[in-house]
């Protein structure tokens, strides 16, 4: 599926799940190169930065979340030329349908000049789009982590021990998909500066920024959850030992009624209850008593 925006000189076409007929149209159109065309049609495993005369391509993984998107990663192919600016998806990337919305609102209100004057800074706006879409993203995760906390100290914290794992998967799959951004980018302002002049370097440098500002709020979040999973379990184990405690006491008290049950079952003479009236519930309430006299100072001096 392919579409079109126009905002005064840049044209932006987004290309999702795109097939053969449709590059081929832009290859024709735009003069694109048969090896960028053909790299349009497949996802690529690794982020890079190609220049090719014309135009320079980037391929970049974003961090897809699992409310909306099957797979943790997903890749966006972009082509900056002069006056066009192509981008190529294989899912659905929410930032880039706000920002679609946000070339309509301009094109009707010519809200923003410097949006439309090339397609170096139409891509300037469109990755810090992304770059705040994501950050947002993580401050839903912030208040995730929020939620564990509470739980942890509301009593659940066995359940959490599951929840703190999903979280951390997300977050360890977040940090690689944008692991090599400040690399693309830095290599895309030197291979732009032909293009757009060396002032346009000061618009990386911002778009830079925005990712640094992703790349520190991930750090953060991982270290706050590591935080929260060595509280948790410390919780646990402290809940653990006072059971393992409890046990302890049962047995020892147990014991000692053991004990106590097997010398009176021994038929003596000597036994001060011995062929006694109601023999049976005098051996009882004896166990009972002294079962009873020994938790009470195990719980004094705090053993359970």
């Amino acid at each position: 599926m392919i579409h079109t925006y126009t905002y005064k000189k840049v044209a932006w076409v987004d290309l999702e799940c795109p097939t053969r007929d449709e590059v081929r149209g832009l290859m024709e159109k735009y003069d694109l190169h048969p090896l960028a065309a053909e790299e349009l049609l497949l996802p690529t495993s690794r982020s890079k930065v190609d220049r090719y005369d014309g135009f320079v391509y980037l391929i970049l993984h974003l961090p897809a979340w699992k409310h909306s998107h099957k797979d943790t990663t997903q890749e966006l192919d972009v082509i900056v030329g002069k006056d066009f600016l192509i981008t190529a998806r294989y899912d659905t990337i929410d930032p880039l349908h706000k920002f679609s919305k946000m070339m309509e609102v301009n094109a009707v209100l010519d809200h923003n000049g410097l949006l439309g004057e090339n397609a170096g800074y139409t891509f300037y706006y469109l990755m810090r789009e992304v770059y705040r879409s994501l950050s947002d993203e993580l401050e839903a995760v912030r208040d995730g982590l929020d939620e564990i906390e509470k739980k942890i100290f509301a009593g659940a914290e066995r359940d959490m021990v599951y929840e703190i794992s999903n979280t951390s998967r997300e977050l360890l799959a977040f940090k690689h998909a944008i692991s090599l951004h400040q690399e693309v980018l830095e290599s895309f302002r030197e291979a732009a500066r032909g293009h757009f002049g060396a002032d346009y370097g000061h618009y990386i440098d911002a778009l830079i920024g925005e990712y640094m500002k992703v790349h520190k709020t991930v750090q953060g979040l991982n270290e706050s959850l590591h935080e929260l999973r060595e509280t948790n379990n410390s919780l646990l184990e402290t809940k653990q030992n006072k059971i393992m405690m409890t046990f302890t006491a049962v047995t020892i008290v147990s014991s000692f009624v053991n004990i106590m049950a097997s010398w009176f079952l021994i038929e003596s003479p000597d036994s001060p209850i011995h062929g006694k009236p109601h023999e049976f519930w005098m051996a009882g309430l004896i166990m009972l008593a002294t079962g009873l006299v020994i938790a009470g100072i195990m719980r004094a001096r705090k053993w359970f």
